[in-house]
Parts: C-alpha cells; structure tokens; sequence
C-alpha cells in the first residue's frame, strides 16, 4: 500500500482534474474549482485484498476510485461476510462517516490492483460548504444509496436464493453484442456473500444454468447467453 503527494510516478493536476469531472459529486463544478480541489487530492495504490476501510474505524477521508475496483462489506463475531456492493472507477466511497463523524460502518477492500484519490475530511467539508453544487449532488447520491439499500431488504426479505443470485448476475453484467458479460468473474463465494447464502447452493445454481446453456462460466468471465428463468 502506498500513500504519496502526486511527484513525476502520479497523475498530474491535469489529469486529477479531468478524473474529478468524471465524478457526480464534482461534475458540475467548473475548471477552477476542480482544480482547486484537485490541488488538495492524495494518491494511493492498493495491490488486491488489501484492506481500504475497516468497520469501526475513525473516518478521514474521502475515496474516489481511479482505477479497479472495491467491495464494501461487513462481518459479524464469526467472521461471516455480507458483501454490501462492489464499487468501481469514479465512484466514492467513505462519504457517508465523514458527514455525520460517526465510526466507518462497514469495511472496504480492494478486489485487484486499484488506484484512489483520497481527498481529507477537512478539505471535504471547505468543498461541501462553499460548493452549493457538490451539495446538492450528494444529496442526490445519497438518495440513490437509499433506494438501493430498500432494494437490497426487498431482495433478502422477498427473494428467494435462486432469485437473488439472478438479481446480482443481472446487477454486474454489461452489454456484450447480443449477449451480456460479467467481468471480472466474481467468485461463488463473492456471489454468496451478496446473496446471504451458502457457497454450494451457489455453485449448484450457476452450475445448472451452465448446463441449460443460460451461462458460459469461463475463468474470467461469465456470459449470460439468454435470459434467465424467472424460477429453478
């Protein structure tokens, strides 16, 4: 893991500015205000597994994914893991305990080599309040966070296993000429820890799609061929 100011190895201001653009909290800021925040903006690598965020931790900042990708997670006294989502690039993560000063309330780890902006808590907050912009866009963002958590209670109080494994299959796929791919491949395990199930009853379910032709599981991918059956 490295944490470093930009010198001649990181992205210049440029190119922080223009990844900052690509970002919903700061789209609608124009080029000076970018750049001023760009200024204050950190970098940081992370090889895969390493931890970005621990659960109960003391928020300091704010992290927009540049490069690869996340999954935000929590545990319980056993270990047992609830995959929450999986971020990518341009998306954040770590807003949410940097507003109210409470504990991280969920852990976040890198699932391949990614890259991070990092911008502080302090710079954060001088953004959001002198930014009408930026908070008007996180209201937005949160809102979206909302319906997708009461998305994810209907999932898990009305769904039944097969169900929720299509809904996160359909949740990561992409658009692949006449088919959809998801990649990179999750694990059955990544799978299980979305859907609040055991590994097996994943890997039966994949398994029996597989053999109907609905999916091509292949090392790093995972096509879905046609639609997916309502029921197993």
């Amino acid at each position: 893991m490295v944490i470093a100011r930009r010198n001649g190895s990181w992205p210049d201001q440029g190119s922080v500015k223009e990844a900052l653009r690509k970002v919903t909290l700061f789209s609608d800021l124009g080029d000076e205000d970018l750049a001023t925040i760009a200024a204050q903006t950190t970098f940081k690598s992370m090889s895969k597994g390493t931890p970005l965020i621990t659960e109960g931790e003391e928020a300091r900042a704010l992290y927009i994914i540049q490069r690869g990708r996340v999954k935000v997670y929590i545990t319980d006294d056993e270990g047992k893991e609830l995959i929450l989502c999986t971020l990518g690039p341009g998306q954040c993560v770590g807003e949410l305990a940097i507003l109210d000063d409470e504990l991280r309330s969920a852990s976040v780890m890198a699932t391949e080599q990614s890259c991070f902006l990092v911008l502080s808590k302090e710079r954060f907050r001088e953004c959001f309040a002198s930014h009408p912009h930026v908070g008007l866009q996180l209201v937005k963002h949160l809102v979206l966070k909302i319906r997708q958590s009461t998305d994810d209670l209907r999932s898990l109080g009305l769904m039944d296993v097969y169900q929720r494994v299509v809904r996160v299959l359909l949740g990561l796929a992409q658009n692949a000429g006449d088919k959809l791919i998801i990649q990179p491949r999750p694990t059955n395990q990544d799978i299980a820890n979305r859907v609040g199930a055991s590994r097996e009853m994943v890997s039966r379910i994949l398994n029996e799609l597989a053999r109907g032709d609905y999916l091509a599981i292949e090392t790093n991918a995972i096509l879905v061929n046609r639609k997916l059956p309502a029921h197993w």
